[in-house]
């Protein structure tokens, strides 16, 4: 990893985040199959001081970059995916708040000195009815002017970490302005509760229940941004921990692979199948694609840090998602020919890799919209 890691800070997290993604890892599978939410490795990582790394350096925070995140993301993913894709999204949100936004300035500080303690958030955004808010539906959640203040009903899917979050930020329709309104929300506010309806094949321990929220009052402040068109036509680059997580899968499942060809020898051969031709084929293939995969994804992250470069900055996030997740298909898939039928195995890290990769097809982009706005641009050129 020493191509990659440029600085001593990212070195020094690098040994933090290797201790914690490997412990996480033996209990991975087992959280994994009882579709248990492990709130204590995120405890893990809000003592280490994981979780406060994205708030910005003027309000005390570590202010680390988008590059810092992709790498510190990856390596805590070949652990334990799940932890570091839920986490990932607090990170963002944090990152993303950081370089720009339209809270009111003390509601802002507040909610960054609640990180800096350990606080985690994440948007709640997602709905039944409207899918993906990056398509750009409107929420069926409902926010009403109520003596002042405002009153918010309706219900979030795809929740991810609900059963630790502190705060979370949600969309609601705002009849009155005809716009959709986020607001900031406390775990323990009256309405506020989470109904465990989870049951995935992939990703079984991220949590992301359904979050209801009944007759639940805010204060005015505390709505704090108005959106206004799909949240995907803006350039973020925080959300290229989404890619990271799954190069982290891939990466594991080649780990795997290499392993297990160095160190199955049947009685047919006079060694290890890593001997055998085919085996080296499949070997050779998966490092391509990993190498590739981490190449185009580690420069979409430094083009986007660069203040100079990130203007000029059109598909490469979506592209940087649809090539690692793809790869990471194809990683896994190999990995799972090497190892044969003992990749199906209950006890083989291998049938959970591969069921979690498929999960990164549904976090956005969608491979059809980064499809489908490069055809855009190539006909606007």
């Amino acid at each position: 990893m020493s191509l990659w890691i440029q600085n001593e800070r990212q070195r020094e997290w690098m040994e933090k985040i290797g201790l914690l993604a490997d412990e996480f890892q033996k209990t991975a599978a087992l959280d994994d199959e009882a579709g248990r939410f492990p709130a204590e490795k995120i405890q893990r990582l809000r003592d280490a001081g994981y979780t406060a790394l994205t708030v910005p350096e003027v309000f005390g925070g570590a202010g680390i970059s988008v590059y810092d995140m992709v790498l510190f993301q990856e390596r805590l993913a070949r652990g334990d995916a799940a932890v570091a894709l839920g986490i990932g999204w607090h990170l963002s949100v944090m990152g993303e708040l950081g370089e720009g936004n339209s809270w009111d300035e003390d509601v802002f500080s507040f909610i960054t000195e609640e990180v800096k303690k350990g606080a985690v958030l994440n948007r709640a955004a997602t709905e039944r009815q409207t899918g993906s808010p990056t398509r750009g539906g409107r929420p069926g959640t409902s926010a009403v002017k109520k003596d002042g203040k405002w009153v918010l009903n309706g219900r979030k899917t795809f929740t991810t970490l609900s059963l630790t979050l502190d705060y979370m930020l949600v969309t609601a329709w705002i009849e009155e302005k005809q716009t959709t309104g986020v607001f900031l929300i406390h775990k323990d506010q009256s309405g506020v509760s989470v109904e465990e309806t989870w049951d995935m094949i992939a990703m079984k321990a991220t949590g992301s229940h359904d979050l209801l929220l009944d007759h639940v009052t805010v204060s005015d402040e505390r709505l704090v941004e108005l959106i206004s068109g799909p949240r995907a036509a803006k350039v973020n680059g925080w959300l290229l921990h989404i890619p990271a997580a799954y190069l982290g899968i891939a990466q594991a499942a080649r780990d795997y692979a290499v392993r297990f060809a160095s160190e199955y020898s049947p009685n047919s051969l006079n060694g290890p199948i890593k001997d055998v031709p085919a085996v080296q084929q499949r070997i050779g293939e998966m490092e391509l694609e990993l190498l590739k995969a981490r190449q185009f994804l580690f420069t979409a992250a430094q083009m986007y840090d660069d203040p100079k470069r990130r203007p000029f900055i059109k598909s490469e996030l979506g592209i940087a998602k649809h090539i690692v997740t793809n790869a990471g298909l194809s990683v896994v898939d190999k990995a799972m020919r090497i190892t044969g039928a003992k990749s199906l195995e209950r006890n083989n890290p291998l049938q959970r890799y591969y069921r979690d990769a498929r999960a990164g097809l549904h976090n956005p982009p969608m491979d059809d919209a980064v499809i489908g706005k490069l055809a855009a641009e190539a006909f606007e050129q």
